[in-house]
């Protein structure tokens, strides 16, 4: 299967994290990773920063996508992983399957599910004032509702750093925002993580640290302390291993990933990190 394999684990920095080292695969041969097969990925918000590094990645390495979005004209190649394609239209590539729709309506979900899905990737987000309180709950219930219904197991959930018992590994600055701004989508991530560690399935909750749009390193820390910055690239690694590996060590567990030594908090809030003027 084309996609970035581990290579190895070790101890690396801030002392009780892990690194995994990841390296490009080949169709020609070359390293590939422990499924045998290509697959076909359904990933969810698939316009979205984070979701787009998924989708281009997948695409990139000869697997098969259907996204939801509700925005399916903003699916573009990312800035991270797109080099000199960053930006353009990534919509209408031949292997992907692109579905207009809304998270929270299990109807268009279910389209989804049309096709026959090896994993899933949620990578929802937005302001709440735009999508709700709880939009993170009740869409990724409806996914996983209808992964159950057509026996799909393994899911990839990306939150945030500080959700559900992460708190204290997020940046105190962080905390405060948590705790005042963010109050009402830190309560939806905390929700949605119960929600998929109820499941039954085959989970793997991905905290990031501070998300930017910067290349991909190939190196993941999972730390239990203090969380740095990580490029969407990498979390958008971590994801595609973590849906088509029947191996992948963090399978019903909540790992946090930042950087290369990474121990500062560095989030991307930038407009033209969003595609905006």
């Amino acid at each position: 299967m084309n996609i970035l394999s581990v290579l190895a684990i070790f101890s690396a920095f801030l002392g009780t994290s892990v690194a995994f080292v990841f390296t490009p695969q080949g169709r020609d041969g070359g390293i590939r990773s422990a499924t045998s097969l290509d697959a076909t990925i359904a990933v969810f918000g698939a316009s979205g920063l984070t979701a787009q590094e998924c989708v281009y990645q997948a695409l990139r390495d000869g697997d098969k996508v259907v996204g939801l979005t509700r925005n399916p004209t903003k699916l573009l190649v990312p800035k991270g992983s797109g080099g000199k394609d960053a930006d353009k239209p990534l919509y209408d590539h031949p292997n992907l399957t692109l579905i207009g729709g809304d998270v929270t309506n299990p109807a268009d979900v279910a389209k989804v599910f049309e096709s026959n899905i090896d994993g899933v990737i949620v990578a929802l987000g937005g302001k709440t004032s735009d999508v709700g309180d709880t939009m993170l709950t009740v869409g990724t219930k409806n996914i996983m509702s209808a992964m159950k219904s057509k026996g799909v197991k393994r899911i990839a959930v990306v939150t945030s750093i500080g959700a559900g018992d992460s708190k204290d590994q997020a940046p105190f600055a962080f905390k405060l925002l948590m705790m005042t701004v963010m109050k009402k989508i830190f309560t939806d991530k905390n929700n949605q993580e119960m929600a998929v560690q109820e499941s039954g399935l085959e989970y793997c909750i991905v905290r990031p640290g501070g998300l930017t749009v910067e290349p991909p390193t190939g190196v993941i820390n999972v730390i239990d302390g203090e969380a740095g910055s990580i490029p969407r690239a990498d979390v958008a690694q971590f994801c595609l291993e973590a849906v088509k590996d029947p191996n992948f060590p963090y399978v019903g567990k909540t790992p946090c990933i930042s950087s290369v030594g990474g121990t500062s908090w560095v989030k991307d809030r930038s407009k033209a990190a969003r595609g905006q003027a």
